[in-house]
């Protein structure tokens, strides 16, 4: 058998995992394969259903609506999924695979085959956004520069680069990388997706099934599966299906700033009167906004956008509940309107630096992202320099 195929046997069941990598035309051929040979009951694919329609339904970014997806507040979440979308495939562009092929090809075989398929994984954006509100500021710090780092790498994979990356030393070798430099992402992204993975292999309907899923969650699964078969494990996974709400501490987080800065201006008041607190206020005004615009200055924005950078850093500090990124965003996507081709062209746009500032959707998502980023600094260097004046 090979390393890629693991065969269970528990509890009067037979579960065959076919570990694949994403961009692999090896793993294709092998997932259809392995269910036309095996003939199981069921197959599971590592896939939720929007990852399913996206698959099947290569014009879905042209139904895409920047602006309603800023308004909802899933400007960074459209943006990760962008950049991790467009690494894999930039990787999988000289072996001529496209991401997830093997699980669109396997749901397609089970299809043809008259067998039934089930989508045994988290969707993407409750993984994406778990990943994030799990972590502290200095990891959120390190995730943000590794995917930005992935999306505009030039590093290129050969086929054979690839193939090796489903080998157990290599993958095992990745995933103790990962868990040294982004142990919450770790556990987010691998742990949890492996007991996600396992519970609903383990619920699907069938005494022989067939399931396909990249290669990194293989041994995860593999052990769980047996757990949960032998009565060791639950396979309820309701604590890691949603989204973590917010703890106290980062509700009061969220007003934390305004609030100091409100006070370090009433105390600039009593202790210099007004002329004091007038130019504290001024000063917040110039950092807050000025990096805030610079932000969006990097990003090549409208001169529309960078005013309204500006103007909206210091209004979107009084409320917590409006980040200055929703502001620059609109503004961009107002004067520099999105148009079909820029759906079109969205996913392969996305692979390079020069197509993400030259796409009009993908550019004001970057905007959004580097306006918010440089209004954030500008509130940590105004604090201390508030206290400063109030010492002048």
């Amino acid at each position: 058998m090979k390393q890629t195929v693991r065969r269970i046997e528990v509890s009067g069941r037979e579960i065959i995992l076919v570990g694949t990598a994403h961009i692999s035309k090896e793993s294709v051929e092998e997932a259809a394969e392995v269910i036309r040979t095996e003939r199981p009951d069921r197959v599971c694919v590592e896939l939720d259903e929007a990852r399913m329609r996206a698959l099947s339904n290569e014009k879905d970014w042209q139904e895409l609506d920047v602006v309603k997806v800023l308004k909802d507040g899933k400007g960074f979440l459209l943006l990760a999924n962008l950049v991790l979308s467009s690494f894999q495939k930039r990787m999988g562009a000289d072996v001529g695979v496209k991401p997830g092929d093997e699980l669109k090809e396997a749901a397609r075989v089970a299809e043809s085959e008259g067998l039934p398929v089930s989508l045994v994984d988290r969707p993407l954006h409750v993984t994406l956004q778990r990943a994030w509100a799990k972590n502290n500021l200095w990891g959120k710090a390190k995730l943000l520069a590794t995917l930005f780092s992935s999306a505009f790498s030039d590093e290129e994979l050969s086929a054979e680069d690839i193939e090796n990356l489903k080998e157990q030393g290599a993958m095992e070798s990745m995933m103790e990388e990962l868990a040294k430099y982004l142990p919450t992402v770790k556990a987010v992204l691998i742990d949890e997706r492996d007991r996600f993975l396992a519970s609903h292999i383990w619920d699907a309907p069938g005494n022989k099934v067939v399931a396909v899923l990249g290669a990194g969650h293989l041994a995860g699964t593999e052990a769980l599966v047996r757990e949960i078969g032998e009565g060791k494990r639950s396979s309820d996974t309701t604590d890691i299906a949603s989204i973590p709400p917010k703890t106290v501490g980062a509700k009061i987080a969220g007003w934390a700033f305004p609030a100091i800065i409100a006070a370090l201006l009433v105390a600039g008041f009593f202790t210099g009167g007004a002329v004091t607190s007038a130019h504290m206020l001024v000063r917040w005004l110039l950092w807050n906004g000025s990096l805030a615009a610079l932000g969006t200055i990097i990003a090549l924005g409208h001169p529309v956008a960078v005013v309204t950078a500006f103007v909206g850093a210091p209004i979107a500090t009084i409320n917590p509940f409006i980040g200055v990124g929703l502001f620059s965003g609109l503004a961009q996507a107002w004067v520099k309107k999105p148009q079909i081709r820029d759906m079109e062209r969205l996913a392969t746009d996305v692979a390079t630096v020069r197509g993400f500032y030259k796409n009009r959707i993908s550019h004001v998502l970057l905007i959004f992202f580097l306006s918010s980023i440089g209004g954030a600094i500008g509130n940590f260097i105004a604090v201390p320099a508030l206290i400063g004046g109030l010492f002048k």
